[in-house]
């Protein structure tokens, strides 16, 4: 599998750059998580829209899903063009009607539900799902593809049953809104810290900083989240790529 880090920011983009977004591929299947402000136009540096198989939705506050809608109007112009290849299937969750009704627009995007008991094949990948702590309905997700897994937490503060649910992946993207002592609970994000634990907690191979801050020393986090996870620690930067 490819991680590719389309948009790292929390809750809007840094000038130039996205909020939350990752392309995965594998076996020449692409599955874009999340669609954040300012995603589509960075996923243009690596696929175009027409060439996703897949969009995989953690919930619906927009700096996860604000291009979603440019999205579907990408699909539509291209439509008219003759370049798109059919209806794009986007896989989300139903606890937000509102939210879930928007994805299927005409015949180009259609919206499949998961749920947090069921296992979904989407082309090559198996993707199982565990509920966050977060103010809305939101869910992390493991993703496993030829033996390797990935573990993106989504948003949320610490929660002890993401120990045994991401045990062993190989890495661990993992938000981490807030710095080392700072209170995220009850903001349903994590610290440097709580990164760091989880880290160390499931025995990840490599740990992967994301949906960061928009203050501070972002090098600090790095830092604090190495004083836990004896691991490697890396920064979430826009176009990074990583082999899993």
């Amino acid at each position: 599998m490819k991680l590719t880090v389309i948009g790292q920011w929390g809750g809007y983009p840094k000038a130039g750059e996205a909020s939350t977004g990752y392309l995965l591929q594998h076996d020449g299947f692409k599955l874009l998580i999340d669609c954040g402000s300012g995603v589509l136009s960075h996923l243009q540096h690596h696929v175009e829209a027409t060439e996703l198989d897949a969009v995989l939705l953690s919930h619906y506050h927009p700096d996860h899903v604000a291009d979603l809608g440019v999205l579907q109007h990408a699909l539509l112009i291209q439509y008219f063009l003759g370049k798109n290849k059919g209806t794009l299937p986007v896989y989300a969750h139903r606890e937000d009607p509102r939210g879930y009704d928007t994805i299927t627009y005409k015949d180009l995007m259609e919206a499949h539900e998961y749920k947090e008991d069921t296992s979904l094949s989407i082309g090559p990948f198996t993707v199982t799902f565990v509920k966050a702590k977060h103010p809305v309905p939101c869910y992390g997700m493991r993703i496993e593809a030829d033996g390797k897994s990935l573990f993106y937490t989504a948003d949320s503060a610490f929660k002890e049953s993401f120990v045994p649910f991401g045990k062993d992946a190989d890495v661990l993207l993992c938000e981490c809104n807030f710095y080392g002592e700072m209170d995220a609970s009850n903001a349903g994000h994590m610290t440097s810290l709580d990164a760091g634990n989880l880290a160390q907690k499931t025995n990840a191979g490599k740990l992967i900083l994301t949906h960061l801050p928009h203050f501070g020393e972002l090098g600090q986090l790095v830092t604090e989240a190495k004083t836990i996870y004896s691991g490697e620690v890396l920064l979430a930067k826009k176009d990074m790529e990583v082999d899993i």
